[in-house]
């Protein structure tokens, strides 16, 4: 990911702020029943990931192949290819069939919708993703809107009718890029008042060139977290710790589902970082996942 990216970062504060007051009110006020376990997923932003072959991947495995090799490693993926295209019948029917049970998918909406309309007139697009996606059916996670940089908050009253007339019933969260949504709060608490009241999430992103956007406001009991790591520099380990502390107090208070997304440079120390999270997450939250693992290789050796 590209966005905030930094090749220095020794200047880097990354310690994470203080939730905003509203998080916690939000989490106790939705507040599952007490035998309910949080829903964890983590995972990659691709699955056609050729570098894994021979090692988390078949080393002769086909292009059409690495979506089942990745559901066997991870239980969730960034959807980036649906902000491209939206996908038809047929390979959303793939999907689902490809993948395991339990596993998700977490959609970007179309470009054409976020980017170049930039929500004006964009009913049928959206209509017409949100059909298509659907079809996931239990397959489906929280689909993510990732506005562009230049959407700034003179266009909030853009942005609330969207939101408005988004359908009900598909999972959403919102990704604010532009740098003033920040600095006024008052616009960026009025679409967090429209996310609480459409039950819709919020993104926080976790990179070194924009801590702006490591906002800390949940607006219903699911965290939409996308960490951008630095080739697993001592810092990708630290600000995984403090995110795990800050994770156990959000699931004390009531988080109920947790997408965590991990990029990196280097897509090889992406299940490294994984790894080293899900083992912290079952020690410090008593939450388990299976880890990613290389899967044994076929060896040709000689007969005498």
């Amino acid at each position: 990911m590209d966005f905030g990216y930094l090749k220095l970062i020794n200047s880097v504060s990354f310690r994470l702020p203080a939730d905003e007051p509203a998080t916690a009110r939000v989490l106790r006020s939705a507040r599952p029943v007490a035998y309910l376990k949080p829903q964890v997923y983590v995972g990659c932003p691709t699955w056609n990931n050729k570098p894994w072959r021979g090692s988390y991947y078949p080393a002769g495995a086909a292009a059409h192949e690495l979506l089942y090799w990745y559901s066997r490693q991870f239980n969730t993926i960034e959807l980036n290819t649906t902000h491209y295209r939206i996908p038809d019948a047929a390979t959303i029917n793939l999907w689902r069939n490809t993948v395991t049970p339990n596993f998700t998918f977490c959609p970007k909406l179309p470009q054409i919708i976020s980017h170049e309309k930039r929500l004006s007139r964009s009913r049928e697009e959206t209509n017409r993703f949100c059909e298509s996606l659907s079809g996931l059916k239990e397959y489906l996670g929280c689909a993510f809107l990732q506005l562009p940089p230049t959407f700034a908050p003179g266009e909030v009253d853009i942005l609330l009718r969207y939101l408005n007339d988004f359908p009900g019933d598909f999972p959403l969260a919102l990704e604010l890029r532009d740098e003033n949504w920040f600095n006024k709060a008052v616009p960026f608490e009025e679409v967090c008042a429209l996310l609480e009241a459409y039950n819709l999430a919020t993104v926080i992103t976790d990179v070194a060139g924009r801590r702006d956007v490591l906002h800390m406001r949940l607006t219903n009991n699911t965290a939409f977290i996308r960490f951008v790591g630095y080739g697993l520099h001592p810092t990708d380990y630290s600000r995984l710790d403090e995110w795990i502390a800050r994770l156990k107090t959000w699931f004390e208070l009531g988080l109920q589902k947790l997408y965590f997304f991990i990029h990196q440079q280097d897509i090889n120390h992406s299940p490294v970082l994984i790894n080293y999270f899900l083992g912290n997450l079952k020690k410090v939250c008593g939450i388990e996942l299976e880890k990613p693992k290389p899967i044994p290789q076929p060896v040709q050796g000689k007969l005498f």
